[in-house]
């Protein structure tokens, strides 16, 4: 497996171009399932992600192919109806192929998910919610198989917000008979970017963007192109890549209102912060102030970036506390972060982070995705060398990172 070094304590400089979000890619490619034809989906992520969801419209029949950062999905000939362990253990977002199956063809036969060790993240919120549209669930063998004659219109209401739920329902409903009503809804950017998408297939939904989501049902849609949003996560490491080495970082072809509560975060810590109507620059400073910060659904502080920020505050000048409370069992990093001289001590759902004056290079090894970036920003901060092992969690969410980070003056190179 590949690894990433790193030579820390360079300032960064410069510009550079947000990719496509994964996180709205994947559910966008799922609900092409509910159409038959040919899509074209523009500026998505070249990620591992996004090949493995390619693998599971394959695996269905679907015809893809790519040009650039386009992907073109044509799903005429779709003739078969399982998703298999194989590739829904590597990634969650294979589990969305449920839904939109099941609402297309009737039936469905999709293994349990896998992903990311940061949390249970249950799905019994997708089934019940399934359950309520008329679906018939069986689970067998680590397979969830589902049949309905036709999915009919429910209320549901979700007893917390649910991201993958909230976009699993949703598709589903598209094509049931009736009004759906999620109560409830999660609001994140992701889940609005899907309900914009299935509109210009011709679904009807009100709401996306707040609590309440209303589907009025439709017996068919029709393929569209679909422009994949900017990453925000994506566009968040590298501000705080800016930030944490003391640079000046410009990230272009974002929507700075998805980066609102990390950038009051960044402010904060004392960093300079300019927002454009497409850009945000950070530029750092020599020792970061401490920051409290509570993990939320958004419009509050991502969980996703919660693992860059403790990176940060790792070497700010005082105490921070970290509070986590959309998943467990996700301050795993904090003990690499440890290997390279940080400070940090788990009580519960929350991160005391003591900041030091300097961290060291280290051999650390990357438990998820965030994780994984997380140990990079501390490895650019650190004095000497850093080396990231298991970077294959790092492919699944960012394209090139570690090329778009050396064109802004690291020096970090991926070596076999």
């Amino acid at each position: 497996m590949d690894y990433i070094e790193i030579e820390g304590g360079v300032q960064l400089h410069g510009h550079v171009r947000v990719s496509g979000a994964k996180n709205a890619a994947l559910p966008i490619m799922a609900s092409l399932l509910l159409t038959t034809g040919e899509t074209c989906l523009r500026n998505v992520p070249r990620v591992r992600d996004v090949v493995t969801f390619a693998q599971v419209l394959r695996a269905l029949g679907a015809k893809i192919r790519t040009d650039g950062p386009e992907l073109i999905v044509d799903t005429t000939a779709i003739d078969r109806f399982e998703a298999p362990y194989d590739l829904v253990k590597t990634m969650r977002a294979s589990f969305l192929a449920l839904g939109p199956l099941l609402a297309r063809y009737g039936r469905a036969r999709v293994s349990l998910p896998g992903g990311c060790a940061i949390g249970a993240r249950p799905v019994n919120l997708h089934l019940k919610g399934l359950q309520a549209l008329g679906a018939r669930l069986e689970l067998t063998q680590g397979y969830v198989n589902a049949c309905a004659d036709r999915l009919h219109g429910a209320t549901i209401a979700f007893p917390t917000p649910t991201v993958t739920g909230t976009e699993h329902i949703l598709m589903a409903a598209v094509l049931a008979t009736g009004t759906t009503i999620i109560e409830n809804a999660a609001c994140e950017p992701e889940v609005v970017a899907l309900a914009e998408a299935l509109t210009r297939m011709g679904a009807h939904v009100a709401g996306a963007g707040s609590s309440r989501l209303v589907i009025e049902g439709v017996p068919r849609l029709e393929p569209a192109v679909h422009d994949i949003i900017p990453d925000r996560i994506e566009g968040g490491t590298f501000l705080v890549a800016g930030a944490i080495t003391g640079g000046d970082v410009t990230i272009d072809h974002c929507r700075p209102v998805h980066l609102s509560a990390l950038l009051d975060h960044l402010r904060a810590t004392g960093a300079a912060v300019e927002v454009g109507d497409d850009w945000v620059r950070v530029i750092g400073t020599e020792r970061a102030s401490p920051s409290d910060l509570v993990t939320a659904p958004y419009p509050g502080f991502p969980t996703d970036m919660q693992a860059q920020m403790m990176a940060l505050l790792t070497r700010a000048n005082g105490r921070s506390v970290i509070s986590e409370t959309v998943f467990e069992n996700r301050y795993m990093h904090a003990a690499e972060l440890g290997r390279m001289g940080a400070e940090i001590h788990l009580e519960g759902a929350d991160a005391i982070v003591i900041g030091v004056p300097q961290l060291y290079g280290a051999p650390v090894m990357a438990t998820d995705l965030r994780a994984s970036a997380s140990l990079i920003l501390a490895g650019l901060a650190a004095k000497g060398i850093t080396t990231v092992s298991r970077v294959y969690h790092l492919d699944r969410g960012y394209e090139q990172i570690e090329v778009k980070l050396a064109a802004l003056g690291a020096k970090i190179r991926r070596l076999p």
